[in-house]
């Protein structure tokens, strides 16, 4: 049986919204501790110096994995929440990826390529992630907790058919899709995410 987790770390996507995930974590009926976590540089969270690529926000956010949790993670979050769950998998109990590319090249999957546009409309953020390649895809298969998949049938950024080659690849997975949402799935159906969720970590 899996543990349940007494903790549930938010990670929010390359926007470093770190409310992002708040209505879907006020719905949701755990009793498990809610943190939310922020990216240096990112948001209002004040830039840090020795973070530089996406392990270093991993090593950043091992700290908070101090008894069984589990992670909530959208789109670049996703990459750091495989990361913490490859480093940590002892203590890592569930998994949920949200329109995230899980470390994957999406290049053959039909992704717009939002780096230009996002960069343009945030100049001020760090541009370390846009360069980005973290490539965990010959890992995925080490990932042995319950990983819930979440995507939107309108997601450009990450299309379906990323969810569905990451649950082929990662072996205790599965995938739901929310046919007419984009890419902020996690805020825009917050309720339905919640119900999800915590039918998820009570699996």
């Amino acid at each position: 049986m899996t543990t349940s987790p007494e903790k549930i770390l938010f990670l929010p996507g390359a926007s470093g919204n770190v409310a992002f995930w708040h209505p879907a974590a006020a719905a949701m009926s755990t009793p498990a501790i809610v943190r939310h976590l922020g990216w240096p540089g990112f948001g209002n969270v004040p830039a840090n110096p020795n973070v530089s690529c996406l392990q270093h926000l991993a090593a950043l956010a091992l700290g908070e994995v101090d008894r069984p949790t589990a992670l909530v993670a959208q789109s670049m979050g996703g990459v750091v929440a495989v990361l913490l769950a490859l480093e940590r998998p002892a203590l890592i109990t569930h998994l949920v990826l949200s329109v995230t590319s899980g470390g994957m090249d999406l290049s053959d999957f039909g992704a717009a390529d939002w780096r230009a546009e996002f960069e343009a409309e945030n100049p001020k953020l760090p541009r370390w992630f846009l360069d980005d390649r973290t490539d965990l895809t010959a890992r995925l298969c080490e990932l042995r907790m319950p990983v819930l998949l979440l995507w939107g049938g309108s997601d450009p950024i990450s299309p379906v058919a990323v969810g569905e080659c990451l649950m082929q690849l990662i072996p205790n997975a599965s995938l739901q899709v929310f046919a007419d949402a984009g890419h902020d799935l996690g805020h825009s159906h917050a309720e339905a995410v919640a119900r999800l969720i915590d039918a998820h970590l009570a699996s």
